[in-house]
């Protein structure tokens, strides 16, 4: 069982450290292929994956922040992460057919 956590903001890991979680592999893009069931991924992935992850058996953690829109497209420290109530909350997403 690896945990991976997918970002390319060094804050991001940070905070992530400091809240005591541990990574086996930190990837600026995740490769579905790479991941087996029992698997954990921290991150902001778009919903499509992460569905695809709960087929998978993967468990997913995403990162939320409060972020205002004068702080978007800034690199942000684990400071400010804490500003903005960054939280990780476990989802399960799945693919409804029409």
């Amino acid at each position: 069982m690896t945990t991976w956590f997918v970002s390319r903001h060094q804050g991001a890991c940070n905070w992530l450290a400091e809240q005591g979680h541990m990574v086996d592999r930190l990837v600026a893009h995740l490769e579905l292929a790479q991941l087996q069931a029992g698997d954990t991924v921290y991150g902001s992935l778009p919903v499509h994956m992460v569905a695809e992850l709960g087929l998978r058996g993967v468990r997913y953690m995403h990162l939320i922040l409060e972020l205002p829109a004068s702080a978007r497209g800034q690199e942000l420290t684990a400071e400010d992460m804490r500003r903005y109530g960054a939280r990780l909350v476990c989802f399960e997403v799945q693919e409804v057919l029409q």
